[in-house]
């Protein structure tokens, strides 16, 4: 794999990056929880929006501009929305506009990354290199969840945020270093900004992968919603049991992403994702179906493990299947698609477990993914398996 050395240093300000932002989510919930729910809510969704519909514009961006110095611009954003929120603390309205402000740099600043990685290792070391960003970004996720409340606890929230605001200077300077650049062609036709969405629509393998992966997605998030209420009304557990789980997610994510680096074909990744999001809705009917810890502490690490492994492929398979030229808006659309479950997911599924309760809201998020899953690998290998290589 060749230009390892600009992989490492995209991989390496990714979880820096990653760090700075579950550092900050932490902050600002607790900061808000004072609030009530609505604030707590608005929190989560502020940074979301963004990426959920503003996919066409920036993935338009990606396709015109260099994505190394778009990305740094990313970053410069991202780094003077959280010196705002330090600023403007404790003003709600304020801090939700500058969390929709950050969430417009991760707009670009993903699909950017993920156009730039075949500029950076080759075509053939693509999947490669979307594995290494991946475990970049788990680490980071793994290491700030795990480090906020001390950081917080030692420095304060202001300066617990001033630290988010400089992992986004360190992606930046890192970026100036990297000598590999995506510079987009312009070509006679005409560039539109929905083609990107139109392109996943029409992609047989692409929608049947977005498909899969939304419906995950969605499992994800009721789960995560129901997750403290299944812990303490139907484990018994507390705080420490929610972060042994979240832990056990984190680390399995860091074993998936290296496990499907060896699939090169549009059929193989297909089965590879199919099968990952079964075995992850088979992840999340295992708490409902035995309710006990050990069996928890299993679904969750079968969860991350699939999760790690989902996100590697789903970048895998839509470069393999965009040409160079609509990648950045094909990246911003699937990430809109993946986004809008997640958002959808979060804003459903506490009326979920209110409704039927945190144990039957595993069982109904994992059955639809299982589903889905099987279907999915009988779609790539079915009669049409040999048109998805084309």
């Amino acid at each position: 794999m060749r230009n390892t050395r600009d992989l490492v240093l995209i991989a390496s300000g990714a979880g820096v990056s990653l760090f700075g932002s579950a550092v900050t989510l932490l902050v600002l919930l607790v900061h808000f929880k004072e609030f009530g729910a609505f604030a707590v809510t608005a929190v989560l969704i502020a940074e979301f929006l963004p990426i959920a519909l503003g996919a066409p514009l920036a993935g338009l961006l990606v396709d015109r501009l260099p994505n190394r110095r778009l990305m740094i611009a990313g970053q410069v954003l991202q780094g003077a929305a959280v010196l705002g929120i330090v600023a403007t603390l404790g003003n709600l309205a304020a801090t939700l506009v500058l969390l929709f402000a950050l969430g417009c740099g991760t707009a670009v600043v993903n699909p950017a990354a993920a156009a730039l990685v075949p500029a950076v290792v080759g075509e053939d070391g693509a999947t490669r290199g979307y594995s290494w960003i991946a475990t970049g970004r788990a680490l980071g996720t793994l290491a700030g969840s795990a480090a906020g409340g001390v950081l917080v606890a030692a420095l304060g929230t202001e300066r617990a945020l001033l630290v988010d605001a400089c992992t986004y200077a360190v992606q930046a300077l890192g970026l100036c270093l990297v000598r590999a650049e995506r510079r987009p062609e312009r070509g006679g036709g005409r560039v539109r900004a929905a083609d990107g969405i139109r392109h996943l629509r029409a992609d047989r393998v692409l929608s049947t992968s977005a498909t899969c992966l939304a419906i995950a997605c969605l499992g994800v998030m009721f789960t995560e919603v129901a997750n403290v209420f299944y812990v303490t009304d139907v484990l018994g557990g507390d705080v420490v049991l929610l972060g042994v789980l979240h832990a056990c997610w984190m680390v399995g994510m860091l074993v998936g992403v290296r496990l499907v680096t060896g699939l090169r074909t549009a059929t193989a990744l297909l089965v590879g994702l199919g099968s990952s999001c079964a075995v992850m809705g088979a992840a999340m009917v295992l708490p409902a179906a035995v309710p006990f810890t050990a069996a928890v502490v299993v679904g969750y690490a079968l969860g991350g493990i699939t999760n790690g492994a989902q996100n590697v492929i789903n970048q895998a398979l839509v470069r393999l299947r965009t040409p160079d030229a609509l990648r950045g808006r094909a990246f911003a659309a699937m990430g809109s698609v993946l986004m809008t479950a997640n958002v959808t997911g979060m804003v459903t599924g506490g009326v979920l477990t209110g409704l039927v309760g945190p144990r039957w809201t595993f069982a109904l998020a994992g059955i639809p993914a299982v589903l889905v899953g099987l279907a999915s690998v009988a779609v790539a290998r079915g009669r049409v398996a040999s048109k998805f290589n084309a």
